[in-house]
């Protein structure tokens, strides 16, 4: 479908989603613990939709009440049958099951659509094929089918793809009770990495930051908390908290944005702030006023996620935002490297990349049609990017949002902005 954005003005509060990375790395805990866990959680998106499918392949139990789902754990006793696991679009939920059910043992095929089968997936692979598990997969097509039962010992794994592999071995280790992960280079998003120990030991497993990795220890289990609550989206709080610096009528407070968060794109506020925007933190609420902002260099490194909202903000800024170390944005939904510049030069602003930077110079923007490439970090930026606009922006694909943010246009409207029209294609 199509949305078509007019130019406006957006001012009010808004809440930030459940934080998407921690609502994966909670199921999957609750789902290998020893007793039911209640999530609280108000909404779902598609990739965390995607994990509970999957989990529920494996023979979890959901059950949903306004407001939570209740995770009914893995009875791993059962004589569990060959099963299909579709992780749809979510690269978390494939490099997070794949480790996982090799953990319990299970013989399984994964699938998934959209570009997930070219996503790096061989170093992890390979991992599972040095400690007792046979994997089918190639250099870059799903699906991919498992067999065998994982076991312990040293894993080595290269740290800068994709963090996600070692997440995926911690829980996966945390099943198998203990072993060891080595980083054969240095470790790329590691905040992430933060995120799933610090789940991980409220769930029971306590892991140890080695000097090369990450340790647990023989003999742990996973425990269920009783009660576990999902914390705010940085990466989605990003979007209105960019709309409050580039194009608010009033001023734009976002809520449920821990201070404390572990999150690596809570750097947001920071990076803001660095550009000179208008920012008043109270608690878990951030308020933030339009204002002049300049360019400066940012490191990309461990926030791949914003760089496209990031980079819609750098279009308002004086000068020129570099962003360097962009290397892994070329392996998300989309190219984003590629389909940021095609968003920003689209609605008449400049920007350009090479290898490991992209360099944005502050321009007014006029307006345009925008693919968003199925991604939805995409397809957001592009929506926020309309409040700087002369003329109207037109989103391509604009359902990409369910990924991670399905009622993304609908808290749009509530504060203030103008969706002139939704149709099909």
């Amino acid at each position: 479908m199509k949305v078509i954005l007019s130019p406006s003005k957006l001012n009010g509060t808004v809440s930030a989603p459940p934080s998407k990375s921690c609502m994966h790395r909670a199921l999957i805990c609750a789902a290998a613990a020893d007793k039911p866990t209640k999530i609280i959680c108000n909404s779902f998106s598609k990739d965390t939709e995607a994990t509970m499918a999957c989990l529920s392949a494996l023979g979890a139990r959901f059950e949903h009440s306004e407001g939570a789902v209740t995770v009914y754990p893995i009875d791993r006793n059962e004589n569990a049958e060959e099963c299909v696991l579709d992780c749809n679009e979510s690269g978390s939920t494939l490099r997070f099951m794949l480790p996982f059910a090799a953990a319990l043992g299970r013989k399984c095929t994964f699938i998934g659509a959209e570009r997930l089968g070219q996503r790096p997936l061989l170093p992890l692979c390979q991992a599972l094929n040095s400690h007792g598990v046979t994997t089918s997969y190639g250099e870059s097509f799903l699906p991919c089918k498992i067999e065998g039962k994982l076991s312990g010992g040293i894993y080595e794994i290269p740290g800068d793809i994709s963090s996600q592999f070692i997440t995926g071995l911690l829980f996966a280790l945390g099943v198998i009770g203990g072993g060891e992960i080595k980083a054969t280079t240095p470790i790329q998003s590691g905040p992430y990495i933060d995120i799933t120990t610090d789940i991980q030991n409220k769930f029971g497993i306590s892991v140890e930051k080695t000097e090369s990795g990450y340790k647990i220890s023989e003999g742990q289990k996973y425990t269920s908390p009783d009660v576990f609550e999902i914390e705010g989206d940085l990466s989605n709080g990003a979007f209105w908290l960019v709309a409050g610096a580039i194009g608010s009528e009033d001023e734009i407070t976002c809520t449920s944005l821990r201070e404390d968060t572990l999150q690596g794109d809570g750097k947001i506020v920071d990076i803001l702030t660095e550009m000179g925007a208008d920012i008043n933190r109270v608690g878990d609420k951030v308020t933030v006023r339009k204002s002049d902002l300049k360019g400066i260099e940012i490191d990309c490194s461990d926030i791949p996620d914003i760089v496209p909202i990031l980079c819609v903000a750098a279009t308002a800024a004086e000068g020129r935002t570099i962003f360097k170390n962009i290397e892994r944005l070329r392996a998300k939904e989309s190219d984003r490297v590629q389909t940021t510049a095609d968003m920003i030069k689209a609605l008449g602003g400049q920007i350009e990349f090479d290898e490991n930077t992209i360099t944005v110079t502050g321009r007014a923007l006029k307006g345009g049609t925008v693919s968003s490439a199925n991604d939805h970090r995409i397809a957001m930026s592009a929506a926020i990017a309309s409040l700087r606009c002369s003329g109207d922006v037109t989103i391509e694909t604009a359902e990409a949002v369910s990924k991670s943010y399905p009622d993304f246009y609908e808290k749009f409207i509530i504060l203030g902005g103008k969706c002139n029209e939704l149709c099909d294609r």
